[in-house]
């Protein structure tokens, strides 16, 4: 990045490969489609000496907010995993084949993946294997797999192994009635006992094969299946959950929802933020109103996982630029990878964010997760220069089922803890009451302020 500007250098090796896809023509009809990223050829003088002798520089849109495959609700994972098949599929008729099939290739933007690395396209070899194919399984098809046949979500085994989940880890969790499948037997049973298997036969065999190719139809065919299989996969057991159904069945009345609508509404409003995060989005009911008063994308973040599915959905079906993703916010992401900075953590992503929302959230840190007030407060406001907070009391029905079968230790839990750790850190613009039972909404605004 040079002066907020994104630059990419393609080096002397791939400059070959870069050229013989551009001057195909095969991009320009996906990068219309909004599946492929631009990338603009720019004067060298851009880079100056840190440019290698016969490279070319690429000048790319930035990507609002950068988020991670093992932050994604399944349908995201879903639609960037058939993003990157119908993308090879149609570069495969120009002759263009990709290098890898890694999942980090994608972003999104709203709910609409977009492939972003366009280096990674290269000149189809004769009779070539899909190279790619391990990498997709285990950072795509096997996460999915675990969600679609076991029900168990996958991304918190993703976070804790970011290159995915091997075959090898995956098979021994299938059952009888999933070997009937042969997608299952050739994707993951097979792929497992290749690389469980050292200096054998099945090893030497796989050599073989890979230096016999295989046809470029059969290599079609084999993309072809994989997304027919992946069309059809839904996740099972976590689309009904407690959260999921909050917007339909919770504590407040029509009149107090309304009327929080009305704020957050007022609040876009004003501020018009390029960017607004929505911690603990829910089904993304707020997020949709701060869009339709003046933001012009919403992240939201939620740990979740039917309310995440529902807002996906919501997202997708009215065309909102609205990003659910999840996190446990008492365990957000981290700095992960090399050196802890290949893959930045949440509040490092968060730096160009204009405004926050904690609608109905900071209480579940405080309560539910035994965070100490004031560390929940200066924690959100960290996020943005302005935002709205909500504090609920501790007499409101909600806190006292949070409290029902536990010990009551939270005696800091009170307004005026709340307000004072609030104006330590910004400047209380407004307040208002939302509910009949007390809640009240604060608007802060920390600008000038440390």
């Amino acid at each position: 990045m040079v002066d907020g500007r994104i630059f990419r250098v393609v080096q002397p090796i791939g400059i070959a490969d870069y050229e013989f896809v551009r001057d195909s023509r095969a991009l320009a009809p996906l990068i219309d489609q909004g599946l492929v990223l631009k990338g603009q050829e720019v004067d060298n003088v851009e880079l100056g000496e840190n440019l290698p002798d016969g490279g070319l520089v690429l000048e790319h849109r930035k990507i609002p907010f950068w988020s991670y495959p093992y932050e994604w609700p399944f349908a995201a994972l879903k639609a960037a995993a058939l993003a990157h098949l119908d993308i090879q599929i149609k570069l495969l008729d120009h002759d263009v084949a990709l290098s890898d099939g890694s999942a980090y290739n994608v972003q999104f933007l709203g709910p609409q993946p977009i492939f972003i690395d366009i280096l990674s396209f290269r000149r189809y070899r004769d009779n070539e294997h899909w190279v790619g194919h391990r990498q997709f399984c285990e950072q795509f098809l096997n996460p999915l797999l675990l969600s679609a046949c076991f029900g168990t979500p996958y991304q918190d085994w993703y976070r804790g192994r970011p290159e995915g989940i091997p075959a090898q880890y995956l098979a021994p969790l299938v059952k009888w009635r999933h070997r009937l499948s042969w997608r299952i037997l050739t994707h993951v049973i097979m792929q497992s006992r290749l690389q469980n298997a050292a200096n054998d036969r099945m090893v030497e065999a796989a050599v073989k094969a890979k230096r016999r190719g295989i046809p470029r139809r059969s290599y079609g065919a084999t993309l072809v299946q994989m997304r027919a299989w992946i069309a059809k996969l839904r996740s099972r057991n976590h689309d009904k959950t407690l959260w999921g159904c909050y917007a339909a069945d919770n504590t407040y009345e029509r009149d107090d929802a309304n009327e929080k609508s009305a704020i957050v509404a007022d609040f876009a409003r004003s501020i018009r933020p390029k960017l607004l995060l929505d911690l603990g989005c829910n089904t993304g009911d707020y997020a949709e109103t701060a869009l339709n008063s003046g933001a012009e994308a919403v992240v939201g973040l939620d740990g979740d996982h039917g309310a995440l599915a529902q807002a996906f959905e919501r997202a997708t079906a009215k065309s909102l630029n609205f990003l659910p993703l999840f996190q446990d916010l008492a365990n957000p992401s981290p700095g992960q990878g090399w050196n802890q900075k290949e893959r930045k953590s949440l509040v490092e992503r968060c730096d160009e964010v204009d405004a926050v929302i904690a609608l109905a959230f900071q209480h579940h840190l405080a309560i539910g997760r035994n965070i100490p007030l004031h560390e929940t407060i200066n924690w959100i406001t960290r996020l943005a220069p302005q935002g709205l907070i909500e504090f609920v009391h501790k007499a409101d029905p909600t806190i006292q089922k949070m409290l029902a079968l536990r010990d009551d230790i939270f005696h800091d839990y009170n307004l005026e803890n709340f307000i004072t750790a609030l104006q330590h850190h910004a400047r209380i613009t407004r307040r208002q009451q939302v509910s009949k039972s007390g809640r009240e909404v604060f608007w802060f605004d920390r600008t000038g302020r440390p």
